[in-house]
């Protein structure tokens, strides 16, 4: 998993509630058996039409907008528990999500493959809607270490687990973080079990 300390980023706002992961992801393109290559259907039937020709005023399609940021309504990643969603937004090329509240489910696959969720409250994402469609080029910071996101002059704290938080600033998935202490636990093992 690639470190995650401090992020600069424009973003994309898709000001839409409860997108739910079949929105994410359409189940028709869940056959691939890797993490790579999910991000070119990511809201495949919101981004192009039954004929496969892009959707121009939909917002990923607006040359304006762009970033490794999306900023959403409430409830994203409502609806099934496929991973696959995380995968495809990740892929895509953005590494922060931010909402207002998240699906639990949807919230653990994001952060468990690389995708950082972030709960703002609604006031402060509205001031975000607002500032971002009359400036599309704002440069936003995430701060993992302090836990803030800011533009401008505003700035919000938020809120993670401490066990992500420490994997997100070392770049490990769970796994790989055991591998990190791999040493400790030996050493722990032999001080308990064979004593």
């Amino acid at each position: 998993m690639e470190k995650f300390i401090t992020l600069f980023s424009t973003a994309v706002p898709l000001f839409i509630d409860n997108i739910d992961t079949d929105q994410i992801i359409p189940a028709r393109f869940l056959k691939l058996t890797t993490k790579s290559d999910f991000g070119k259907n990511l809201f495949r039937d919101w981004r192009y039409d039954s004929n496969g020709k892009i959707k121009k005023n939909f917002i990923l399609n607006k040359k304006k907008y762009s970033g490794n940021i999306l900023i959403t309504g409430k409830n994203f990643g409502c609806g099934s528990s496929r991973e696959h969603a995380a995968w495809a937004i990740r892929d895509y090329g953005f590494k922060v999500v931010i909402s207002n509240i998240f699906a639990d489910i949807f919230k653990q696959n994001a952060l468990n493959n690389g995708l950082l969720t972030i709960e703002l409250k609604k006031d402060f994402i509205n001031l975000i809607y607002k500032k971002i469609f009359l400036n599309p080029n704002i440069l936003f910071e995430i701060n993992l270490e302090q836990q803030y996101v800011k533009f401008e002059n505003n700035k919000e704290l938020f809120k993670i687990d401490d066990f992500k938080k420490k994997c997100f600033i070392n770049g490990y998935d769970d796994i790989e973080l055991l591998f990190s202490i791999k040493k400790k636990i030996e050493i722990f093992e032999k001080k308990n079990i064979y004593n």
